[in-house]
């Protein structure tokens, strides 16, 4: 085993107080938004009654990082650091106190949501790019398998603390909860994150000014690299499982449904790919050496859609649930592909990139429902959970054809 092929370790990439800081940080973040989705859909639906705008309180932060990751991505490297990801969790906390504190009708508040919304690509690039210049090698790929594994940690959490929450608080007090958790992350990294990140460039700062500014500049790297085949494959092979998966997933409390099964069983169906991914981001990227990572990308993404067929038949609960935890295992594929990804970065607009990625997946997977929805409609939600497997298993042919030429 050389050295550059010598797996890292969480001791390492813990050693590093800067990871340390953000990945708390970003737990709390994490679990707050998670918090304050169920909070505000529970909010909305209980003084209007209307699922459709229950469905929107709990979609309306994810499409609107599509057009701030376009046009504000390059803000990432072109301020620092520091208080851009604290600005962005302040803002988060204000935005829930605000939701706790105004009774403002349902559509004022969904207008905010999205609008801070717009800003979510640009406080997470930020926060990525800190980590990948302080996290080299090896230690980049687990500290990213670290954030992927407490992503999901902190979605489950949220969840259920903001079960908790609204049935022995109510659903506005639960949002108070959500704004001091935020407030908890912006005083994390204030404290604990050196201020020397990311000072203005000025080179890009005189170019920014010249052509426009930060929205003209952020419109124009994106291009750049949309248009770069490189990085346009990698971002694709990130972006299309998710999306694929994303649509499969909404489907689960139709599918509980449609099966008969008891009430409750959608939410543990829903659960099962968290657990799963928890499980193959900590195998994979721990228990594995890089280049066997980067060979299983393939396979990996053949793992994450290929169960999912199998729901065609009339599969028992339990069985079900391990076919759901199974194919959340194959989420680790990306471990895989973040080497190639942070080489092919732009030195002058890695965290654009960084934000460029979390716009596509947030928007992609607010798509994916949609598609596959729409599938549902016309078939049954296993047909179209089966055809989101099958999509997702396809992505895994150009990974594995462009690794050969490779």
């Amino acid at each position: 085993m050389t050295v550059t092929d010598r797996p890292a370790t969480y001791r390492e990439v813990f050693a590093e107080p800067t990871f340390r800081t953000l990945f708390v940080a970003r737990t709390l973040a994490i679990s707050a938004n998670s918090l304050q989705i169920f909070a505000l859909s529970v909010l909305v639906y209980t003084s209007t009654g209307s699922p459709l705008l229950s469905a929107l309180a709990f979609g309306a932060g994810f499409l609107p990082q599509f057009a701030g990751g376009l046009l504000l991505g390059s803000l990432t490297d072109r301020l620092p650091a520091r208080p851009l990801i604290v600005a962005g969790y302040a803002v988060e906390a204000a935005l829930a106190a605000t939701l706790c504190l105004a009774d403002l009708p349902v559509v004022v508040n969904l207008l905010l949501v999205a609008a801070v919304a717009c800003f979510t690509p640009v406080f997470s690039g930020a926060a990525s790019k800190v980590i990948a210049e302080r996290l080299t090698g090896d230690a980049y790929v687990l500290g990213r398998s670290l954030t992927s594994m407490s992503s999901s940690a902190a979605q489950l959490l949220g969840l259920a603390g903001g079960g908790v929450a609204v049935a022995t608080l109510g659903a506005r007090p639960a949002l108070m909860v959500a704004a001091v958790c935020h407030l908890l992350a912006a005083a994390a990294v204030r404290i604990g994150l050196p201020a020397d990140h990311g000072g203005l460039p000025a080179d890009r700062c005189g170019a920014g000014s010249k052509t426009g500014g930060a929205v003209r500049d952020s419109w124009t790297g994106a291009i750049s690299m949309l248009t770069d085949r490189t990085i346009r494959r990698l971002l694709l092979a990130q972006w299309l499982p998710s999306a694929f998966v994303a649509g499969s997933e909404a489907l689960l409390v139709a599918y509980a449904a449609r099966r008969g099964f008891a009430p409750g069983a959608g939410a543990i169906l829903m659960a099962a790919p968290a657990v799963g991914m928890l499980i193959g981001n900590f195998a994979v990227g721990r228990l594995l050496r890089p280049s066997v990572r980067e060979r299983l990308s393939a396979p990996l993404i053949i793992l994450l859609g290929a169960p999912l067929i199998t729901l065609l038949a009339p599969l028992p609960l339990p069985l079900v649930t391990v076919v759901l935890v199974l194919a959340g295992t194959g989420f680790a594929y990306g471990l895989g592909l973040q080497r190639e990804f942070l080489e092919a970065a732009p030195a002058d607009r890695l965290g654009q990139l960084f934000a460029l990625l979390s716009t596509g997946l947030m928007a992609l997977q607010g798509v994916g429902p949609l598609v596959f929805g729409a599938l549902a409609e016309l078939t049954s939600p296993a047909t179209a959970i089966a055809a989101a497997g099958m999509a997702t298993s396809l992505v895994a042919l150009p990974v594995h054809l462009r690794r050969r030429v490779a």
